[in-house]
């Protein structure tokens, strides 16, 4: 008797994301239990290292900058807010939903060798930059050889 399997391209991608996530969590020692219960949603994150810093992007469209904050406490960076729903018309019948509304966080371990001072963060065009400098001890330099 020949079996029948059904493929989904989109299975393939969802397991993908949550390899990349677990990356993530791996590197910022991020555990389940950081994630907490309340968020209904996370945004997806970019992690760029560099020899001065690390760049972390947060896509976070349809949100305004007083909508998010931004927490550092014992060396764990903590990105939290609340995007609102849209659905205010009377009477809409929605066909399909896919954008996520309601509460979100991300929360990362930070490495012992960032200098948490001087962490910044931008948000333009939907996009929140976290900034995370490295100390000078830690950053990258060539030796040269006498």
């Amino acid at each position: 008797m020949t079996q029948l399997t059904r493929r989904s391209p989109n299975r393939t991608l969802r397991n993908l994301q949550r390899e990349v996530d677990s990356l993530f969590d791996r590197f910022f020692d991020r555990s389940e239990d950081d994630q907490g219960t309340t968020a209904v949603w996370s945004p997806r994150t970019d992690l760029v290292e560099k020899d001065e810093a690390f760049h972390l992007r947060l896509d976070v469209p349809g949100m305004s900058k007083d909508d998010i904050n931004i927490n550092l406490q014992n060396g764990t960076l903590t990105v939290s807010g609340e995007r609102s729903s849209e659905r205010t018309e009377e009477g809409e019948e929605y066909v399909r939903v896919e954008r996520a509304f309601g509460n979100f966080h991300r929360t990362f371990r930070l490495p012992d060798a960032v200098d948490q001072d001087n962490i910044e963060a931008t948000y333009d065009d939907g996009v929140l930059t976290i900034n995370v400098p490295k100390t000078e001890e830690s950053t990258r330099r060539q030796i040269e050889i006498q």
